[in-house]
């Protein structure tokens, strides 16, 4: 009867969270500074009559709802940042706000979250212990806010038991949710790689020793790191974003930049990366009679769910769209913040589909263009709130 009557609570709901989802599109902030985008969601809270923190981790927001039971606390997350684009989609909601837009489905899953509030502050009264709703800052924006909230103890007071989260995913079709245990998404980490030569005129080389000669070597000897040094089938990734030198056509530069990111989804390869980088780097500079200096900077860790956590995340979602609809998804060589909460506590990261191919609406995360069927909003707003409620009623 529970299950029955949520559901007619979401479908009534549905175009509420749909316009919530606008109103923020419309106004999108960057990392760090959701000004306008956490007031909206604290006055939201407080009219639910939750216990609300603000500024937490700079511009976060927490929302605490203590039922009426004792029992355990779960806590639900959503991002609210936005990206650094200017919107090229031609909506009616589209962003007000010049140069940045909800281009990764933060808008969405803010508004979901706050819809999730309203169902479970509605069920105080039989609900069993505490929701701790998180609204983060600046999940785009490394090194994010997860860590800076987690800092700031939103996993303290009461301390949290299990943590949850959804991402709306284009790559799968709205009406399907991806959930699987174990790494989901890779680590995010950075490298910068100076390499000092000598300059001279670019008709005497011999007179000179090329940082850009070396850095080309570079670009494609950094590639044997994981063709060469990996097993075959372990995820990783070396990426070279950026390669700046010279300022002539005809004058050997005595510098040269590189920058990059290095991705993985094994734990232990990450930590073995940065050595092994920095010997090819070094060997190959002063094979070529060049210097170098490395700078290698960890980012988001490997996202990890947690076994137990993901399979009632999966029950759950098969009670929302059906047992055909629930995929293990593909992994992801992309990063996500939300790892840092589940290195702290057993939780789970689900793929909200969210992409309709008859629509258009399969435009990738982070383009001007991207938009997604929000058809998915309420399909999220009743995966979490049921998770939630799930997860308070187990008896262990």
């Amino acid at each position: 009867m529970e299950a029955d009557e949520l559901h007619q609570q979401v479908a009534e709901l549905r175009e509420a969270v749909v316009a919530l989802r606008r109103e923020l599109h419309r106004w999108p902030e960057l990392g760090f500074q959701e000004e306008k985008t956490a007031a909206r969601v604290a006055a939201e809270l407080r009219h639910l009559g939750l216990d609300v923190r603000t500024g937490v981790g700079k511009t976060g927001v927490v929302g605490v709802l203590r039922g009426a039971r004792p029992g355990k606390t779960v806590l639900l997350r959503a991002d609210m940042d936005a990206l650094p684009l200017q919107e090229a989609t031609g909506a009616p909601y589209a962003s007000e706000n010049p140069g940045v837009m909800h281009a990764c489905g933060h808008d969405g899953h803010t508004a979901i979250l706050l819809t999730v509030a309203r169902l479970l502050a509605a069920r105080r009264e039989a609900l069993p212990g505490t929701v701790k709703f998180v609204f983060q800052p600046a999940e785009e924006l490394p090194p994010g806010g997860a860590q800076a909230m987690i800092a700031e103890g939103v996993l303290e007071d009461p301390p949290v038991d299990a943590a949850f989260a959804l991402h709306l995913w284009n790559s799968l079709p709205v009406g399907q949710i991806g959930v699987s245990a174990g790494p989901i998404m890779a680590s995010a980490d950075r490298f910068q790689i100076r390499i000092k030569g000598v300059g001279s005129h670019g008709a005497y080389p011999h007179l000179g020793v090329d940082p850009i000669v070396v850095g080309s070597h570079l670009v494609s000897a950094l590639q044997t790191l994981v063709s060469r040094e990996l097993p075959p089938l372990t995820p990783a990734v070396v990426t070279v974003g950026k390669f700046h030198a010279g300022t002539a056509f005809n004058v050997i530069p005595s510098e040269a930049e590189l920058a990059g990111t290095v991705r993985t989804v094994d734990a232990a390869v990450r930590q073995e990366m940065p050595a092994r980088l920095e010997r090819l780097v070094r060997g190959l500079a002063a094979a070529m009679r060049a210097e170098s200096e490395v700078t290698y900077t960890f980012g988001y860790p490997v996202t990890v769910n947690d076994a137990k956590m993901a399979a009632l995340a999966a029950q759950v979602a098969r009670q929302v769209v059906g047992e055909a609809n629930v995929v293990a998804p593909q992994m992801s060589m992309g990063a996500e913040d939300f790892a840092y909460f589940l290195e702290a506590v057993p939780g789970c990261y689900l793929r909200l589909g969210s992409g309709n191919a008859a629509r258009g609406l399969v435009q990738p995360h982070h383009s001007a263009l991207f938009d997604f069927d929000e058809a998915a909003l309420p399909i999220g707003v009743e995966v979490l709130a049921r998770l939630a409620l799930a997860f308070l009623h187990q008896e262990t």
